[in-house]
């Protein structure tokens, strides 16, 4: 299938690939009627433009292997600008090349990218893999771990999330009102949060205000006598 708004380029396009033996299944002028015609005609090489006046090229790519993962894209543009390479290379195209392109490299590539062999215009198969030379280089990223309460905070944050003041919640567990207000204060920097205010909304956002008060939460440590 061949994906270009301009007709002249487009359809000259599908006639020079139907006397070089390929079956053109069809022809669209934008990327919505691309997606709906791509669903009908199943085609297995897609050459796409990569600026439409509807949908952008990326969003094309990404609706084409959304219904059919195993469709070859060579992106066929006028631009060599390094992110509309990067970005039409991540969402899923097999190949970019310029429609500076000659016939003979242009057919060439169509032959590769249906083989789903990577293809690209010379200088941009450099840019693409210095790119992911690049990201493979940066420290993979980690994920926050969640906060980790000990048994008696997370007893605290029930009660103050069930509406009780610091005393209510010294006298109910047997403890100084001092030690209730150093565990609000260790909870609130584990939490990073600023008063009691947001605390009680983290807890109800929580559903503490409704579960037992012996349910440990937010992997809960437990915690020595002393506490």
């Amino acid at each position: 299938m061949v994906v270009d708004d301009h007709p002249m380029w487009r359809d000259g396009l599908a006639r020079d690939l139907g006397e070089a033996g390929y079956e053109v299944v069809a022809t669209a002028g934008g990327g919505a009627q691309a997606l709906r015609l791509a669903a009908a005609a199943r085609p297995e090489v897609v050459v796409l433009d990569l600026r439409l006046p509807d949908l952008g090229g990326v969003e094309v790519i990404r609706g084409l292997l959304g219904f059919d993962p195993d469709i070859r894209i060579l992106i066929l543009s006028a631009s060599g600008e390094y992110q509309d390479v990067l970005d039409a290379v991540k969402a899923g195209a097999t190949g970019y090349l310029l429609k500076s392109a000659g016939a003979e490299e242009f057919r060439s590539a169509l032959a590769r990218t249906a083989l789903g062999e990577p293809v690209f215009t010379p200088g941009l198969a450099g840019l693409v893999l210095g790119e992911y030379r690049r990201l493979a280089a940066q420290p993979p990223s980690r994920e926050p771990q969640a906060p980790q309460l000990t048994q008696r905070e997370t007893e605290i944050l029930r009660l103050v999330a069930s509406g009780l003041s610091y005393k209510q919640i010294a006298q109910r567990l047997t403890v100084s009102h001092r030690t209730v207000q150093n565990h609000v204060q260790n909870t609130l920097s584990k939490l990073h949060l600023h008063n009691r205010v947001e605390l009680a909304r983290y807890a109800i956002a929580q559903g503490l205000d409704t579960q037992d008060s012996h349910t440990p939460i937010l992997g809960a440590q437990a915690e020595g006598a002393g506490a």
